[in-house]
């Protein structure tokens, strides 16, 4: 883990940054209180305690209030040909990663948990303001970042490429990664005043759509400007033949993984949060 100072940003990005969406503003002047975060995405060796560590869910049966799952097992390979042990733990829905925050906080007794969409891009930008930390041209990912332009359609262990200023590598390609938000195109319209202290748009019981950061492998170096963002859909499951479809596998977005966040000070509403998904498939 890395420590992260509290601080200040310009959340999202310039009407006139090359590539911007228009889910990427307004920009809003945003505060966020100091934490920590994983200086690598977790491995297959860290997901993988996780799942035969964890109480294991019952086949089609909801899981009793405040007990910590474990993943089922997976439909198919869920490293997809890519190997496990320091590769990035890929493929994972947010459900799961968010009961993987939830069983790492009972294992320490620290609050672990997805970052934030404002904590995840502040400590992407680490004190930049140009669309990758690495620079305002595309051709300075190739120092930092894996992406389609040089990762030769594979994900790859962490720390192969320079870090930010912050000491984070990855924030920029590799996998993408999820965040604690529920997806909300018009979010930005509403971070004015105590609204842009330590935001976070709170997910519901919808398993659709949340928050990924960061561009991962198979993306163009558009895709991984610190303000870019992409909501999940259920194309992410499309190859999934079950009946409900699986709660924590995706089976059509090698791409996705994650990285974890512990807070200095953490407020209520973000302890280790507990997703309302509970109901298992009968395979995955």
């Amino acid at each position: 883990m890395v420590p992260i100072p509290a601080g200040s940003f310009r959340m999202g990005s310039a009407a006139s940054e090359s590539g911007r969406a228009a889910d990427e503003g307004p920009q809003a002047e945003v505060a966020v209180g100091a934490f920590w975060i994983g200086k690598h995405e977790v491995t297959w060796d860290e997901y993988d305690q996780f799942r035969k560590q964890a109480p294991a869910l019952s086949k089609g049966a909801d899981a009793p209030t405040g007990t910590v799952t474990a993943p089922t097992p997976p439909y198919a390979d869920e490293s997809w040909g890519f190997g496990k042990g320091r590769q990035p733990a890929i493929g994972m829905t947010w459900h799961a990663a968010t009961e993987y925050c939830r069983w790492l906080s009972a294992k320490t007794g620290h609050r672990y948990r997805l970052p934030t969409e404002a904590e995840w891009e502040y400590a992407a930008r680490a004190g930049t303001t140009a669309p990758w930390s690495s620079g305002g041209e595309a051709a300075s990912l190739d120092a930092s970042a894996w992406y389609a332009g040089n990762a030769n359609s594979v994900p790859h262990r962490g720390g192969g490429k320079r870090a930010n200023a912050y000491g984070l590598h990855d924030m920029h390609g590799n996998v993408a990664e999820w965040t604690l938000d529920r997806y909300d195109p018009q979010r930005y319209a509403a971070l004015k005043g105590a609204a842009a202290k330590n935001p976070v748009a709170l997910p519901g019981a919808a398993r659709y759509p949340h928050v990924v950061r960061g561009g991962s492998f198979e993306d163009d170096a558009e895709h991984l400007r610190s303000a870019a963002r992409r909501a999940s859909k259920p194309a992410w499951s499309r190859r999934d033949p079950q009946e409900p479809q699986s709660i924590w596998w995706h089976t059509d977005a090698s791409f996705v993984g994650f990285r974890v966040v512990r807070a200095v000070e953490e407020t209520p509403a973000l302890k280790p949060f507990k997703s309302k998904v509970t109901r298992a498939s009968p395979n995955q």
